[in-house]
C-alpha cells in the first residue's frame, strides 16, 4: 500500500469532466456504451472503462448486462494475441462518471418490490447475474492484465463489493465507502464476506459488515482494505502513477496476483450459494424492515435529484 503523492504526478482532468482520454480511442464496436464507455489508452497500455449509468447508479439489471458485455468484450479483444507479440492492454481501470458517485449498490427498490411479491427467484437471478460479473473481475476476465478500481465517491454496499473485486482499490481520501444493509436488517450477499475476510480477517470482516458504518477511504486504508489513497481530486493521476511506477514490473505483479488467486481463491461456487443465503434472508424481512429500505431509497433519489440539474449534465459529459 502507498499513499499517492499529487506533487509527483502532472495534474490531470477528471474522468468526471473528459470527453475522451488524451490518445485514446473508443473500443469497436461498442455495444455496451449506454451504461460504459470502454476507452483504449495505448500508451500506458490502459483499458480505461468508465460508469455513464442512464439512470441511477446502481447495479440495476440494465447495467450489469453492459457490464457483462464489456466483459466479454475484453476477452475478444486479446481473442487474436498471438505469442510473443505486444498484448492490446496490461492495467485496467474501472471508475464512474456520476461527481461524487462510485456506485450506490444494490437496486433496492426492484429488491423491495420483489421480497414483497415474495419473489424469491428474481433475487436469487439478479444475484446471480451480479457475481457471475464480479467473479469475472476476480479473475481478471482470464487475462493477463492487473485490474484496479478507481472510487472518486461514495461505492455503498454492491458498488463497494463491486469495487472489493478488483486487484486493487484506489480511492480518493474522503471517498464514502461502506456496506449500510445491516440498517434494514440484510446482509451484503454479492462478495462482501469473501473479500473482505481474505484482505482482512474473519472478525474485522465481520465487525465491518455488522457495523454498517460508513467509512472514508482514509479509514479503509489504513485497515488495508485500500490498496492506494489519493488526495481528492487527484484519484486518476494516481491510477496513472501507479501504472506508470510498475509498468516495467507488471509481469511480476501479474504473477503474484495469479499467485494470490490460486492460494486463496474466490470461488463463482462460493459467490453463488451466498447469493441464495441472502435470498433466503431477504424473504425474512419484515414490512418495519422494507420501510427502512425505503427510506435509504428515498434519501438516494433526493441526492440524485441535485445531479439533474444543467451543472451536473455538463460534468457528466
Amino acid at each position: 500500500m502507498f499513499v499517492s503523492n499529487p506533487a509527483q504526478s502532472a495534474p490531470r482532468a477528471s474522468l468526471a469532466s473528459e470527453a475522451g482520454l488524451n490518445g485514446t480511442a473508443p473500443l469497436s464496436p461498442a455495444p455496451f456504451t449506454r451504461n460504459l464507455e470502454l476507452r483504449i489508452e495505448e500508451g500506458s497500455r490502459t483499458a480505461w472503462c468508465v460508469m455513464r449509468p442512464e439512470g441511477k447508479p446502481s447495479y440495476t439489471l440494465e447495467l450489469m448486462q453492459d457490464v457483462h458485455r464489456m466483459q466479454h468484450a475484453m476477452v475478444e479483444m486479446f481473442s487474436g494475441h498471438e505469442q510473443g507479440a505486444p498484448r492490446p492492454v496490461d492495467w485496467f481501470v474501472m471508475a464512474s462518471a456520476v461527481p461524487g458517485i462510485y456506485n450506490l449498490g444494490g437496486d433496492l427498490a426492484h429488491f423491495a418490490e420483489r421480497i414483497r411479491a415474495r419473489d424469491h427467484s428474481s433475487l436469487v437471478r439478479y444475484g446471480h447475474i451480479a457475481v457471475e460479473a464480479i467473479h469475472r473481475n476476480t479473475v481478471a476476465f482470464g487475462l493477463p492484465v492487473v485490474t484496479m478500481a478507481l472510487i472518486q465517491g461514495d461505492a455503498l454496499g454492491g458498488g463497494f463489493e463491486h469495487a472489493l473485486s478488483f486487484d486493487l482499490i484506489i480511492a480518493e481520501r474522503s471517498a464514502k465507502v461502506g456496506l449500510p444493509e445491516v440498517l434494514f436488517n440484510m446482509f451484503p450477499g454479492m462478495g462482501a464476506y469473501s473479500f473482505l475476510s481474505r484482505r482482512l480477517d474473519r472478525r474485522r470482516a465481520e465487525e465491518l459488515i455488522l457495523s454498517g458504518r460508513i467509512h472514508t477511504a482514509e479509514e479503509l486504508h489504513a485497515m488495508g482494505v485500500v490498496d492506494v489513497l489519493a488526495e481528492d481530486g487527484d484519484g486518476e493521476a494516481a491510477a496513472r502513477d501507479y501504472i506508470a511506477r510498475h509498468s516495467r514490473k507488471h509481469n511480476a505483479h501479474y504473477a503474484m496476483l495469479r499467485a494470490r488467486r490460486r492460494v486463496n481463491p474466490v470461488t463463482l461456487e462460493e459467490l453463488r450459494d451466498v447469493v441464495e443465503m441472502w435470498a433466503d434472508a431477504a424473504m425474512n424481512l419484515t414490512e418495519a424492515d422494507l420501510k427502512k429500505m425505503g427510506r435509504l431509497v428515498a434519501a438516494q433519489d433526493r441526492r440524485l435529484a441535485g445531479l439533474a440539474s444543467p451543472g451536473y449534465a455538463q460534468a457528466a459529459e
